[in-house]
């Protein structure tokens, strides 16, 4: 089973991109952020003709998660079941696993009430996860907007006192790992960066200056059974691409 997770700002203007890089790479699983979109824009029909299922949590034009499947698409849930009215969060099981697609808040600053919105938002999918069917293969991945540790960010020096890299953050990602998930694209490169994002500005992906931030988060089951994880850096390429770059996980399943 090969399940990748990508932040495609916005699918409306990134269908096109998205569609060839399905047909290309032939997922099984898709975990889609910031599509952008009501379910009334969502391309239910075009991936219906691709072979996949879909299940969307659309908010117009802000935030938006959705997951695509070649292997069934069952049992959707979306949000925490709060009052919580921003789409981040969607869920469902895909061929016997039990797969979310997140995109975490960004928090904007330390001291923006958006960043303690953060942080309950992470607190609150790590009570999702240590309450979690264990006997259910499981993944969650997503745009977190955290860079894990000082690797996953090209100059932590630039981002003192900002986010994704303070340390109440890196601490709700290693609260996730401490309800027994672990971060596939680590483990399996311990040492090489494996940005997946890049800003826009400043020729930013081309002087190398990324974040790991888009991470596939997994049980013990699907690690003993995976067998690579890669960032598709040519999916960041090209015309009006994504400032994200898909991150891909495969499994023997």
């Amino acid at each position: 089973m090969k399940v990748a997770t990508w932040n495609v700002n916005s699918l409306t203007a990134r269908w096109p991109r998205v569609e060839a890089w399905l047909v290309e790479n032939n997922p099984d699983v898709v975990l889609i952020q910031e599509t952008k979109q009501t379910d009334a824009k969502f391309p239910f029909v075009p991936l219906e003709q691709l072979g996949y299922q879909s299940a969307h949590y659309g908010q117009g034009q802000w935030n938006g998660v959705a997951i695509f499947s070649k292997v069934g698409l069952d049992d959707v849930t979306r949000g925490f079941g709060d009052e919580d009215p921003e789409a981040r969060i969607i869920g469902a099981t895909c061929g016997g696993v039990r797969v979310y697609s997140c995109y975490v808040p960004n928090g904007r600053a330390l001291d923006d009430p958006h960043y303690a919105y953060k942080l309950q938002w992470l607190a609150k999918l790590a009570d999702l996860v240590s309450h979690r069917d264990t006997s259910q293969p499981f993944a969650a991945g997503g745009d977190f907007n955290v860079a894990p540790t000082d690797l996953d960010c090209y100059d932590p020096s630039a981002f003192l006192g900002a986010t994704h890299v303070s340390e109440p953050e890196r601490a709700a990602l290693r609260a996730l790992e401490g309800a027994g998930l672990v971060d596939l694209t680590r483990t399996l490169h311990p040492d090489e960066p494996c940005y997946s994002w890049w800003d826009y500005r400043n020729g930013a992906f081309h002087r190398g200056w990324g974040l790991r931030i888009d991470l596939l988060f997994v049980d013990p089951i699907l690690l003993a059974r995976s067998t690579k994880s890669y960032v598709d850096r040519e999916a960041r390429k090209g015309e009006k691409p994504s400032d994200h770059a898909p991150v891909i996980g495969e499994f023997e399943l």
